[in-house]
């Protein structure tokens, strides 16, 4: 009996810990720290958590699924810049995703950019836009292949 509980104690913590868990950060200077110590590009996801249907579709469909948690973890940092109706955000987090929307011409939601952070010649942060994306049909694979189409493009 103990060594029954002690080997379902063992699988159970092997299973726990091999679910990795995305971290979707909201600050992009955090973000970009990460980018440039992994050299990753990042991921800024632009949408309206609460209230758009398509950005709730692709979360589902692509973002929630372990493929894409693989492909994440070894591709790219996520940024997630919120804009929810209900949910409420700090003042700073709402000023820098504002910024960063009007610096990307966000016309809809859900869109993600690639971006590389840099320095311009006055040491400035530099944010270089690798491809952009939104909603792409067909789940993971397809999303990921998109993806991986607009990263090797760089």
């Amino acid at each position: 009996m103990k060594t029954s509980l002690t080997l379902f104690f063992i699988l159970f913590l092997s299973v726990s810990f091999s679910q990795s868990k995305l971290v979707w950060h909201d600050d992009l200077k955090e973000a970009v720290k990460i980018s440039q110590k992994e050299k990753k590009p990042i991921m800024m996801f632009f949408t309206g958590s609460d209230w758009c249907g398509w950005c709730i579709r692709l979360q589902k469909e692509v973002f929630f699924k372990e493929d894409f948690t693989k492909w994440a973890s070894e591709n790219v940092v996520l940024l997630e810049l919120d804009f929810p109706r209900r949910k409420a955000l700090s003042a700073e987090v709402k000023e820098q995703n504002s910024k960063l929307q009007r610096q990307f011409a966000i016309q809809g939601y859900p869109t993600v950019w690639f971006v590389e952070p840099s320095k311009d010649s006055q040491n400035n942060l530099k944010l270089v836009r690798i491809g952009r994306t939104g909603y792409v049909k067909g789940g993971p694979g397809a999303w990921i292949s998109n993806a991986n189409t607009l990263l090797d493009s760089k």
